[in-house]
């Protein structure tokens, strides 16, 4: 108590009652042994205190009021949510793809974060530092050689230079399956690497063009994305009703079955044909020989243009059909045309189509009436359609309703054609064998059907085939000159005997 009768007590604080003052300690206190030794047990006896991660790992609840160990408990929970967050990321990115990228750098490791994990997430592990990867062979120095004396070892050493490439062998193309080489310490000489480096390559361009040629060019039994594309057009315009399938496969056309519909307020036929020309020239690689002397398309021939000389062809076997078709020969009725896609009438009934006269089996009496029918048809193509057919054969000839009808017109040419008449000369050969070995007895030799289909009357010699293709050649040779100096123009060539041919009014 002072003077004026007060008593002297310490002033309160608003916060509360300050904790008792930590008793001083000298400095011998600080550096003795005993001391070290009970806060080292102190320690033991609570140790969420120095690592709080242990207590929460364990699941006990604790009250702190440290703050580093909330900063340090918090810290975790965020790495815990950010490397979920990119395994989902991860994941997300890298769907069923065979090569993979992995977020595993970004990833945050906790040295008490094992307790959650399973065999199955594989990602989650460190693969940098795994004990089963293979090592990567040795690399020699720049000076190219390591060792001294005896041992040493250059860059050239067989064993260094085949697990070199061993290793190489991994920058192959991913569907090279080239295995674990580095594992079974495989040493692979630079021969073999060498012709195995050249085989994935010529591999990889073969397939890089099949795979072109497949998005590019109609195949057997298959047409490419242009052609299916019209083939819908025509479904959806309601031409067609559907398409069926393939019914017939050649060098040079692909024919689908379809039912017809409706063009341009006119029935189509209810059963039709789909020709696709083919638009590969692997098989049919002869094309121009038919199209490039021909006047009618001679000015728009291309050889530069595949898909061009394909439109050409179809047009040119919708000219030839509307010919044949005006003469009353049988032959299939063109009802479109589209681009490289020729609608036809389908010969056949109920999705079967007529035979071809190579898998009839007709009596003598029904062989004798076709042959007269191919006789009379020939004639008529030279002579009213001024035409030849260039690939006449039991092949291309169909037996239906007790008929022969003609197809596959579209190499036919006039006998104006620098080698029409050796076509026609072919054709015949081809009708006269096949009805000829089919017991025909009225089937006449080739000589004598050229003679009869041409008119003409060319000397014949049965042992002397040369002889009578020479005159052939020379009567297509005086037909060319002909033509180069009148015009497109041709002259009789059933009036030809030999002399030069004669001025006609129409040639002025």
């Amino acid at each position: 108590m002072d003077q004026l009768g007060r008593t002297s007590e310490t002033p309160k604080s608003p916060w509360g009652g300050c904790p008792p003052a930590m008793p001083s300690c000298s400095l011998s206190d600080v550096m003795s042994e005993e001391l070290a030794r009970q806060l080292e047990e102190e320690n033991k006896a609570f140790p969420s205190l120095t690592n709080p991660e242990v207590s929460l790992l364990s699941g006990e609840e604790t009250d702190t009021n440290s703050d580093l160990m909330l900063a340090r408990l918090l810290q975790m929970q965020y790495d815990r949510e950010c490397d979920t967050q990119l395994r989902r990321e991860e994941r997300k990115y890298n769907g069923e793809s065979k090569v993979s990228i992995s977020f595993e750098n970004y990833r945050t490791a906790h040295p008490y974060d094992g307790s959650e994990s399973s065999e199955d997430e594989v990602d989650w592990q460190d693969t940098r530092d795994d004990p089963y990867k293979p090592d990567k062979p040795q690399v020699t120095p720049r000076k190219g050689f390591t060792g001294k004396g005896k041992n040493i070892t250059t860059k050239h050493d067989e064993v260094l230079c085949g697990r070199k490439n061993t290793a190489r062998m991994d920058n192959f193309a991913p569907e090279v399956l080239v295995g674990d080489g580095l594992g079974m310490d495989l040493k692979l000489s630079n021969q073999v690497f060498n012709s195995l480096k050249q085989h994935c390559h010529s591999e990889q361009r073969r397939s890089a063009r099949l795979h072109d040629k497949k998005e590019h060019s109609t195949a057997e039994q298959a047409v490419d994305p242009r052609t299916r594309l019209l083939m819908y057009k025509m479904v959806s315009a309601g031409t067609l009703e559907r398409i069926n399938g393939c019914i017939s496969t050649g060098k040079e056309s692909v024919v689908f079955h379809a039912n017809g519909g409706m063009l341009e307020e006119q029935p189509v036929p209810e059963e039709v044909v789909l020709k696709v020309f083919k638009t590969t020239l692997n098989e049919f690689k002869n094309r121009d020989r038919y199209i490039k002397d021909d006047y009618r398309f001679k000015d728009r021939f291309s050889k530069l243009n595949p898909r061009k000389i394909i439109r050409l062809w179809a047009e040119k076997e919708m000219h030839n059909l509307a010919r044949m078709k005006k003469a009353g020969i049988p032959c299939p009725e063109v009802a479109l045309l589209r681009k490289h896609i020729l609608v036809l009438s389908f010969i056949g009934k109920d999705h079967v189509p007529a035979p071809k006269l190579k898998d009839t089996m007709l009596g003598a009496a029904d062989m004798k009436t076709a042959y007269y029918q191919v006789l009379q048809m020939m004639q008529q193509m030279y002579q009213e359609c001024n035409l030849v057919h260039a690939d006449l054969s039991e092949y291309n000839m169909l037996w239906h309703q007790g008929q022969v009808w003609l197809i596959d017109v579209s190499q036919s040419v006039e006998p104006s054609h620098p080698h029409g008449l050796q076509f026609l000369f072919r054709d015949c050969t081809n009708v006269s064998t096949f009805f000829q070995k089919r017991g025909v007895a009225e089937a006449m030799s080739v000589y004598e059907l050229f003679n009869c289909v041409t008119g003409l009357d060319l000397t014949i010699n049965e042992e002397d085939e040369a002889e009578f293709l020479a005159q052939i050649e020379a009567l297509e040779k005086r037909n060319e000159d002909h033509v180069q100096k009148r015009g497109k123009k041709t002259f009789p060539l059933s009036s030809w005997d030999g002399s030069p041919p004669l001025k006609h009014a129409a040639d002025d």
